[in-house]
């Protein structure tokens, strides 16, 4: 089966977004350039995981390599804009992947389709300077090349920009009880920390 990579080096726009309201929210990857939008849906966790995993990585390659890098992303490259429409899924992600290229400082992110074994989320990373090198938690073990992936390159700017951008998506949604965490529906809550039972 032929699968397609849907890369973007660099794109012109690569941002983090939803479409839904909070409690019914679809979150997307959506990257643009070269006249194609690709839009791929994945869970909440994962976005979340992601902009904490990318902000590890930044702080690795900076400390391996030596490289100056950002620590703030400059307001100029903030995007605030909504995801463009119509958005298409065209895949669901199972796998992310994540890489520093050294030799050109950038950032690459690769969505791997959700496999038909894939049962839970899962994030793996590879700093190499090498960007060639397959990006998985096991040198060995050859990535799927049956499923569809989309891959952008980023600048480290543009990196700080999607994780500030990736942040306020995953916060944008209900807020938290107070007292156990769990998200506050508008229509009510029913706290297990009140045992049934109200003051």
């Amino acid at each position: 089966m032929t699968h397609q990579v849907h890369a973007f080096e660099p794109p012109e726009r690569f941002v983090a977004g939803t479409v839904g309201e909070p409690g019914d929210r679809t979150f997307f990857l959506q990257a643009r350039g070269g006249g194609r939008v690709v839009s791929v849906a994945l869970e909440k966790v994962q976005v979340s995981l992601l902009a904490e995993k990318l902000e590890e990585l930044l702080t690795e390659a900076g400390r391996r390599f030596g490289v100056d890098l950002p620590q703030t992303s400059p307001l100029a490259v903030n995007d605030n804009e909504p995801l463009d429409t119509p958005v298409d899924e065209e895949f669901r992600v199972g796998t992310l992947g994540l890489a520093f290229d050294v030799d050109t400082t950038t950032v690459v992110i690769e969505a791997i389709e959700a496999g038909e074994n894939d049962a839970e989320v899962e994030l793996v990373g590879d700093e190499d300077e090498d960007d060639d090198v397959p990006i998985g938690d096991d040198e060995d073990e050859e990535p799927d090349d049956d499923l569809d992936r989309l891959r952008v390159r980023l600048t480290p700017e543009a990196t700080r920009a999607f994780i500030a951008r990736a942040k306020r998506v995953v916060a944008a949604g209900r807020p938290p009880c107070p007292l156990c965490g769990q998200p506050l529906d508008p229509a009510g809550h029913l706290c297990p920390r009140h045992n049934g039972y109200h003051r």
